[in-house]
């Protein structure tokens, strides 16, 4: 049966062009579509569709609100397709942390032409989310910038070191891939760890430029200190860096300490950043002392750079099916025999403190 796609967005143009586009797909079926959030809403409660396709600036009601509403009663798989979500801007990270599965950007000129050429891409998006399972969730408050005034001082205390912990080894390294779904997965495991955890390195399949403002939302809602990570960063206890979009992030390990190799490349898994990229990395250099976690994602990147780590003794996590938006990356994990334990997402920020503490 094909997916039902519903079409919210305020210009009868891009209304008309998407279901042209959709009519070209045998897999994919226009359900309906509506001008605004307002006349939506009764539509989708009255027939449920398999994915929702939402623009963002409308009259009367905004998308981003329009999604915490949906997301917060019934969670439909959704698809933000927005002028406002071009080069890595606010409002992306604003509707995935809401719980869109993707953002697809369209330009304000030449919409028509663009979406027919992004016609593949867009296609994409739409299959990739109706495969995805959103839950529901209270939307976490959008991040104050750091250091402003009240706000800054509020993360400062937040951020105090936390007593019992500085005894702790500081090269026990914590890496973690994840893709669709995976900036809210992120967003909740972080958000549970003190000041002084253990160094985390990350991979999250995101395009270039969203990564450095998504460091920088997660590091106002963060105790521990989150930035994109540069080249030569060292991964010292209470910080994550997060490998930027297009670029490749391997670590290295000096003098006892591991630092973050940032480098352009082919992509690997058809993704750059990649998890296989890192994982292997720290299989070569990490022995036993490290935590590999593969998060919510669409295909298998990581699985095998997991099973590298695994076998050569290092303790490996994957998030279990019931909590994934997509379990795809920890599913292919967990079939080759390279995880030691599945565990639901609530579970993630404890098992890290748990590796932290066992010395």
């Amino acid at each position: 049966m094909a997916i039902q796609v519903f079409v919210v967005d305020d210009s009868a143009v891009v209304r008309q062009t998407l279901q042209h586009l959709l009519q070209g797909d045998a897999e994919v079926a226009l359900q309906g579509s509506a001008p605004n959030p307002l006349i939506a809403a009764p539509m989708i409660r009255k027939q449920r569709p398999d994915v929702l396709l939402l623009d963002i600036e409308m009259p009367g009601m905004d998308g981003i609100t329009f999604l915490r509403q949906i997301m917060a009663e019934s969670p439909i798989p959704t698809v933000i397709c927005s002028t406002l979500t071009t080069d890595g801007s606010r409002m992306a990270l604003e509707a995935l942390a809401a719980g869109a599965v993707c953002v697809v950007a369209k330009p304000r000129l030449g919409l028509k032409q663009f979406l027919e050429d992004s016609r593949r891409e867009l296609l994409q998006a739409l299959k990739t989310a109706a495969r995805s399972r959103p839950r529901a969730r209270t939307p976490v408050p959008a991040a104050a910038p750091p250091h402003a005034g009240a706000a800054g001082a509020a993360t400062a205390a937040v951020r105090a070191p936390v007593a019992g912990l500085h005894s702790l080894s500081v090269n026990k390294p914590v890496v973690v891939g994840s893709s669709t779904g995976g900036t809210q997965a992120l967003e909740l495991v972080l958000t549970s760890l003190p000041a002084d955890a253990p160094g985390i390195a990350i991979v999250q399949h995101m395009p270039e430029k969203f990564t450095a403002m998504y460091a920088q939302r997660l590091d106002g809602l963060c105790a521990m200190s989150v930035r994109e990570a540069r080249d030569g960063d060292r991964l010292e206890r209470g910080t994550v860096l997060i490998a930027p979009g297009g670029l490749h992030m391997q670590l290295r390990k000096a003098g006892g300490q591991y630092y973050a190799v940032v480098a352009d490349g082919p992509p690997v898994n058809r993704h750059k950043p990649s998890v296989d990229v890192l994982f292997k990395s720290v299989a070569e250099c990490s022995g036993r002392d490290v935590l590999a976690i593969l998060l919510t994602g669409m295909g298998d990147d990581g699985a095998r750079g997991m099973k590298q780590l695994h076998d050569g003794g290092a303790r490996t996590i994957a998030q279990d099916e019931a909590t994934c938006v997509v379990f795809g990356m920890p599913k292919e994990a967990i079939a080759i025999g390279a995880v030691d334990a599945v565990l639901p997402l609530p579970q993630v920020a404890r098992a890290i403190l748990e590796f932290d503490r066992r010395g």
